[in-house]
C-alpha cells in the first residue's frame, strides 16, 4: 500500500497537477551541479518509475503530439567507455572495439578458467552460434553459465571505477574481506592503467584541491582537505575519480544536446529536443520526416565533439509515440 500510495502521490498525482492548458508538463533543468549531470526540479522529470515497478505505465502518458513521434536516443555504457579514454585502458578499449557483452569480456578477463572455456569454444559470448553442423547441443551463453561470476564482474566494472572499497564488496556479497580483495585484484590485473589514473588523479585532488573532467571543467575539492577529518578526506578522494567519469559523460551528452540544437537539418525536419535523462536525450518532430532525423540523431551523438575519441560513443535510438515504448 505504501509503495502504491508513493507512486501515485510522486509520479501521477503530481504529474497531473501540473498539467498546462497544452497537456503538456514543463521541468526545471539545474546545470549549476557538482559533476556537471543536468538535474531536475518542479517536477522532477528525470526521475520517472522504474519500468519493473511502473504498475500504471507512466511513461505511456509522455507522448508525441498528434502527428509526431518521439527520436528517444541513449548512449549504451557511456560511463564506462568514458572511464576507457581518460584512462586509455587497452584492455577495456579492446572490449568495447570488439563489441559484445562488456561484462561477460571482463569475467572472462578476470577468471582464467572462464576465459579457457571461451577460447576452446566451450561457452559463448554472444547468442545464434551452436555446434557448425547444427545438430549437436547448444553452445552455452557465458553470462548463463557463469551467471554468478558475470554479476560480480559488472557489479565492479560500475564500482571498483569509483573507488569502492573492497571492505564494500564484502558487505555487499556476504564475504570476508581477503576473498572480496581477490576479485578486486583480479579486476585491476587486467586495468593497471585505472589504477594507475586513480592514483594520480586523487594525489592531485589533495595537493592542488581539484579535479578535472574530459572538456577540462573544475571541480574545487579543497574544502574536503582542510584539517584531519578522515571522513572528509575519503569523500574528497572519491569525488576526485568520480567527478571525471559522471562529468565527462555529462560533457558528452551536453555536447551532444549542442550539436543537436544546431543542427540545420534537424531544424529544417522540425524536430528539437524536448528532454534529458542523464545519458538518455529525447527529441519530438513530424512523423513523415522521422526516419532521416533517426539517421541523424545517431549521428550526431555519436560525434558529438570534433576530436576522434579512443572508444566509440554506441548509441541505441529509437522512433516512438511514448516514453514508455523506448524500453
Amino acid at each position: 500500500m505504501r509503495q502504491t500510495e508513493t507512486l501515485l502521490s510522486t509520479f501521477i498525482v503530481s504529474l497531473i497537477d501540473q498539467i498546462d492548458p497544452k497537456g503538456r508538463v514543463h521541468c526545471s533543468l539545474n546545470i549549476n551541479t557538482e559533476t556537471g549531470r543536468l538535474s531536475s526540479r518542479r517536477p522532477n522529470l528525470q526521475n520517472q518509475p522504474a519500468l519493473d515497478k511502473d504498475i500504471y505505465k507512466t511513461r505511456v502518458a509522455f507522448e508525441a503530439a498528434p502527428g509526431n513521434k518521439l527520436i528517444i536516443a541513449d548512449y549504451g555504457q557511456l560511463e564506462l567507455r568514458i572511464l576507457a579514454i581518460i584512462t586509455n585502458c587497452k584492455s577495456m578499449i579492446e572490449a568495447f572495439k570488439q563489441g559484445g557483452d562488456f561484462h561477460s569480456r571482463t569475467a572472462a578477463n578476470m577468471f582464467s578458467y572462464i576465459k579457457k572455456e571461451l577460447e576452446e569454444g566451450k561457452i559463448l559470448l554472444e547468442k545464434g552460434k551452436s555446434t557448425e553442423d547444427g545438430t549437436g547441443p547448444e553452445i552455452p551463453l557465458l553470462k548463463d553459465k557463469y551467471a554468478n561470476e558475470r554479476k560480480k564482474a559488472k557489479t565492479m566494472n560500475f564500482s571498483v571505477a569509483y573507488g569502492k572499497s573492497a571492505f564494500g564488496f564484502a558487505k555487499d556479497w556476504n564475504c570476508s574481506v581477503e576473498e572480496a580483495e581477490k576479485f578486486v585484484a583480479l579486476w585491476y590485473s587486467d586495468r593497471p592503467e585505472v589504477k594507475e589514473w586513480q592514483e594520480k588523479t586523487k594525489r592531485i585532488a589533495f595537493e592542488r584541491g581539484y579535479t578535472k573532467t574530459l572538456m577540462g571543467r573544475y571541480r574545487i575539492l579543497t574544502k574536503h582537505f582542510i584539517g584531519n577529518n578522515k571522513k572528509h578526506i575519503l569523500h574528497g578522494l572519491r569525488a576526485a575519480i568520480n567527478t571525471p567519469i559522471q562529468g565527462g559523460a555529462a560533457d558528452i551528452v551536453i555536447a551532444a544536446m549542442v550539436k543537436l540544437k544546431h543542427c540545420k537539418e534537424l531544424k529544417e525536419l522540425g524536430w528539437s529536443v524536448i528532454h534529458q535523462i542523464h545519458d538518455e536525450v529525447i527529441l519530438e518532430g513530424p512523423q513523415e520526416s522521422a526516419e532521416i532525423a533517426l539517421k541523424l540523431v545517431r549521428e550526431l551523438m555519436e560525434n558529438p565533439v570534433d576530436t576522434q575519441l579512443a572508444v566509440k560513443l554506441e548509441t541505441d535510438a529509437k522512433i516512438c509515440d511514448n516514453w514508455y515504448q523506448s524500453k
